[in-house]
């Protein structure tokens, strides 16, 4: 089997908290936490995607899921 190796740096402990800490919060609305089973190629997909973009993976799916789901549609 090939593999390729792929070498990572961590970034430095304050870089990383800098970084978790200025995402953009984009409600103030509570969270709920949804959990759904993708394929790996999947995965490695949106990851690729999003990292090359500098985005969160968890930002461009709630984009993606107001996108599908616009309140307007479920307002009563």
């Amino acid at each position: 089997m090939n593999q390729k190796a792929i070498n990572l740096t961590m970034p430095p402990k304050k870089a990383a908290d800098k970084w978790v800490q200025e995402s953009p919060k984009k409600t103030d609305d509570k969270m709920k936490r949804f959990t759904i089973d993708v394929t790996e190629q999947l995965h490695r997909r949106v990851k690729v995607q999003c990292y090359m973009e500098g985005k969160m993976m968890a930002d461009v799916l709630r984009e993606i899921l107001e996108r599908e789901f616009p309140a307007e549609k479920n307002a009563a």
